[in-house]
């Protein structure tokens, strides 16, 4: 991907959603945009002698109604969220899997840590009663490619299936490699986007140690405040958020309604630290800026941001003061994690589908528990209520840890 490439715009023709604020697209759009209190936020008992001992979860999922025991025991939890995720994306496209050219289908799936409990509890079975109790499935189940390669085999899709991982921004690189297959021609239709489910006592325990997540035990559902003067850190979430992408011909044949496009592509690499992000954010200015140039908009073209906005110090100052150097003071900027946790490499995902809902509905979400805004942040961040505006372009962002940096232009249908 350069800016010297024809501009291609992925028609959107379908979204799946399972998030802790709701099972499915209508459910999870009605939360994040009418709703001030994050709920299905709480303690679990895995983690409670540990400074953060609470995530949000998609409390609301019965797995085995809708995959039945026996799939359910062949998919790792991030997988299965993948799986009920990709079934409804491809039913809201109107596509039928039993008639689709399946070898022209890719899945494009991001995750940052895969099967990462699993391997927990079967660490505990090794250490506890040897090797023999070791599961076989361990290997299968866990791997990162898992999510993609489960839904291939749940939907019979035949084309490239990758499983990406840069950290918390996998689910928007996820995104734009299928955008660029679609490009290069390499497919007709995309499911892509990102799943995660971490309840994992070793990774939270090193989160706290890293200082990166909320400590606010006393007050969970308040603990995710993005740009608030008070913000202390994230607090993870799992969910799967996946895109039915096509190539706009594709679309345009089969008559299919185009929800939005993915206009624009950037992706870059701070080459700074394992951790922090470039304190200057120029290294996801470098992906922004290369987006906006792959599709050939202005920034003053853009209206809308879903930020990466994970409620950390650092983080939110930082692509605050980035977002504002590229694209001046007049976006209408949302942060959704306060209502859905930081899912890790499934929030790109989720996250770009909620931009399309906000480019469909011209209707900007609130950012949650943001009560008093920090001061050193130079933008405009929607809060309070749903905001609604007229606006045609939007554009997502997301950092992950080892500075994969990525971002997104979205237009109108």
């Amino acid at each position: 991907m350069t800016a010297r490439q024809q501009p291609f715009a992925a028609a959107v023709t379908g979204l799946g959603l399972v998030t802790a604020a709701g099972v499915g697209t209508k459910a999870t759009w009605h939360t994040i945009t009418h709703e001030v209190v994050p709920g299905n936020v709480s303690q679990q008992a895995e983690l409670v002698d540990l400074p953060c001992d609470f995530m949000y979860t998609a409390a609301d999922l019965d797995t085995t109604a809708l995959l039945g025991v026996a799939a359910q025991r062949l998919m790792d939890r991030f997988s299965q969220l993948a799986v009920i995720a990709a079934r409804e994306a491809v039913g809201d496209a109107g596509l039928d899997p039993e008639s689709w050219d399946s070898g022209r289908v890719a899945v494009v799936i991001g995750s940052a840590h895969g099967g990462l409990p699993f391997y927990d509890q079967q660490s505990a079975a090794m250490a506890g009663y040897g090797a023999r109790r070791v599961s076989p499935k361990l290997a299968p189940l866990t791997v990162i490619n898992s999510a993609a390669s489960s839904v291939c085999m749940d939907l019979g899709a035949h084309g490239p299936s990758l499983g990406v991982a840069t950290a918390c921004s996998s689910g928007t690189v996820a995104v734009g490699t299928a955008h660029q297959l679609l490009r290069a021609g390499a497919c007709d239709i995309a499911i892509a986007g990102g799943a995660e489910s971490v309840l994992s006592r070793l990774l939270i325990a090193s989160a706290c140690q890293m200082k990166a997540v909320s400590t606010r035990r006393d007050d969970p559902s308040a603990a995710c405040r993005p740009f608030d003067v008070d913000r202390d850190g994230f607090v993870v979430g799992e969910g799967a958020g996946l895109l039915v992408l096509e190539r706009p011909e594709h679309a345009r044949a089969r008559r299919a309604p185009i929800r939005a496009q993915i206009a624009g592509y950037g992706a870059s690499s701070d080459a700074y630290g394992a951790v922090a992000p470039d304190p200057e954010g120029r290294g996801v200015e470098r992906a922004l800026r290369s987006a906006l140039a792959d599709a050939d908009v202005r920034p003053d073209d853009v209206g809308h941001v879903n930020a990466h906005g994970t409620s950390t110090v650092l983080n939110d100052r930082i692509e605050a003061v980035m977002l504002r150097r590229v694209l001046g003071e007049h976006p209408l900027v949302t942060s959704t994690k306060a209502m859905t946790g930081h899912t890790l490499g499934a929030a790109g995902g989720i996250e770009t589908a909620l931009t399309v809902l906000a480019l469909e509905q011209q209707l900007v979400p609130p950012t949650a528990n943001l009560t008093v805004p920090d001061p050193r942040i130079p933008i405009d961040v929607v809060h309070a209520e749903a905001r609604s505006a007229a606006f045609d372009c939007a554009v997502k962002t997301s950092l992950g840890f080892g500075g994969h940096n990525a971002a997104l232009v979205l237009t109108r249908g």
